[in-house]
């Protein structure tokens, strides 16, 4: 048996999953103002003195603190069905699908959001290893439910689900630094540029 493991944004897609959820959430205006507000965060991130996971979590308080769950779960939906379509790689996908077809075991590795990400991936039947927002109550408490599926996290979250070693072949889709732990177990890495 094969095994396909992909990255969603940036491979799967031409875009940013998560900048076009903002975005379809607060729309254009608002979303640029509020990265106007966060790009002291946004600096400590890329100065590395503070983590990715964090920054994030931090993004998203900013958008939702005062969302609740089910408001939340219904726009993720929408946007899952409306938008992540429109945003697809052409030829990518085509090879996604291509593995489906085969009988390949295919999982979907990502940093972003389950909310969104899930209904998605249950239309192509594959599975999915992703983040995940926390919620407390009916309302989002401003943190992730688990670590962000993000390098190291993702070949951590692989290998607790299944074996390497009952794969003949292993395939690895990404495009960025994060993805490099799941691409150095491939037999054949593809690396979107």
């Amino acid at each position: 048996m094969r095994l396909a493991l992909f990255d969603f944004d940036g491979t799967l897609t031409t875009k940013d999953s998560l900048e076009e959820f903002l975005i379809f959430y607060a729309g254009k205006r608002s979303y640029y103002l509020k990265l106007i507000l966060f790009s002291p965060i946004f600096l400590m991130y890329k100065l590395k003195i503070m983590h990715n996971s964090k920054a994030k979590e931090m993004l998203f308080r900013l958008f939702f603190s005062t969302m609740k769950e089910q408001a939340f779960r219904d726009l993720a939906l929408r946007f899952s069905n409306s938008e992540l379509d429109t945003i697809l790689r052409d030829d990518i996908y085509k090879k996604f699908l291509s593995h489906i077809r085969e009988g390949d075991r295919v999982i979907i590795v990502s940093a972003s959001m389950k909310c969104w990400l899930e209904p998605w991936a249950t239309r192509h039947k594959v599975e999915l290893l992703c983040t995940e927002l926390e919620f407390i109550d009916g309302e989002f408490s401003g943190h992730f439910s688990s670590k962000n599926c993000h390098g190291d996290e993702k070949l951590r979250r692989v290998k607790e689900i299944l074996s390497l070693d009952d794969y003949e072949e292993i395939f690895t889709y990404g495009d960025s630094s994060g993805d490099d732990a799941i691409l150095a177990i491939a037999d054949h890495k593809i690396k979107v540029k």
